[in-house]
């Protein structure tokens, strides 16, 4: 309760300070104008220059044996540098939707930058707490070989079920229903948004054939049981960790193509305007 508490604080402190950086930024901005009379290189530089700033973090990730700070310093920084480039994008463009194609594209792959930027922090903040509260610990890249393991264990429990007991009735269960559910992750979409559908979906297929069953078939039913459990847990995992993957590949390339776009488009400016 304690942690949570703290990372909310901590969230709501990151969220205010982008909220001021914003808010001053607006208040100011006919200020400025008056000031420098025609602003746009001088925000378009300081924009250009956040740009590549924000462009940082990736780096720092990837050099995290370097003394470079804390990455949750850095990730705050990566925050609020978002809000405070959005708002000096619409101060340096003068409106939401500029004119001419190759401005729209620009506008358009910056503000796909910034939905992204926050979709993903949303998820940094919800996801990994939530497969911390679960009882497995596992990588992306081994969770393949563990659904296949479990599935092996638990055609495994229902053969020794059907020698033990003489009776095929968790064997005809378990091709029936059971198997769909060991074969592969499922209830994806609904694990990723905090869904109880598999939990409910398992106590529904185990509760309906238990009376069935007689004391010995049982006790393979409980020990099945648990392995469907666990691959709950799995499932979640790999729904989780997919999303994030996923993300991390549209945000990254999203970002690359918004600093490409903006570095020709500061050339083209020196070249042609000024």
């Amino acid at each position: 309760m304690k942690s949570d508490s703290t990372l909310i604080q901590r969230g709501l402190r990151t969220w205010l300070g982008a909220g001021i950086l914003f808010a001053v930024l607006l208040l100011f901005a006919n200020r400025i104008r008056d000031t420098l009379g025609n602003p746009a290189l001088f925000t378009g530089w300081i924009l250009f220059a956040l740009f590549a700033a924000l462009g940082a973090f990736n780096s720092r990730k990837k050099l995290s044996m370097l003394p470079l700070g804390a990455a949750s310093t850095w990730l705050r920084f990566h925050v609020v540098g978002g809000f405070l480039a959005l708002a000096l994008f619409w101060l340096h463009a003068r409106t939401l939707w500029p004119h001419g194609l190759y401005e729209q594209a620009l506008a358009a792959c910056f503000y796909l930058v910034s939905a992204s930027g926050i979709t993903g922090w949303l998820l940094q903040r919800s996801l990994p707490r939530r497969l911390a509260a679960t009882s497995v610990e596992i990588i992306y890249e081994r969770i393949p070989a563990e659904i296949a393991r479990l599935r092996e264990d638990a055609e495994a429990f229902v053969l020794d079920c059907t020698k033990a007991s003489g009776r095929d009735t968790l064997a005809r269960h378990y091709i029936e229903t059971l198997d769909w559910f060991f074969r592969r992750p499922r209830f994806l979409r609904n694990h990723v948004f905090g869904g109880t559908m598999a939990r409910a979906w398992q106590r529904q297929q185990f509760g309906a054939i238990r009376q069935y069953l007689d004391e010995r078939e049982a006790q393979f039913l409980e020990r099945l049981n648990a392995l469907a459990e666990h691959k709950t847990d799995v499932d979640f995992h790999y729904a989780a960790q997919t999303v994030m993957k996923l993300w991390l590949f549209l945000h990254l390339p999203l970002a690359v193509i918004t600093l490409l776009l903006a570095a020709w488009h500061v050339l083209l400016i020196h070249i042609y305007a000024v």
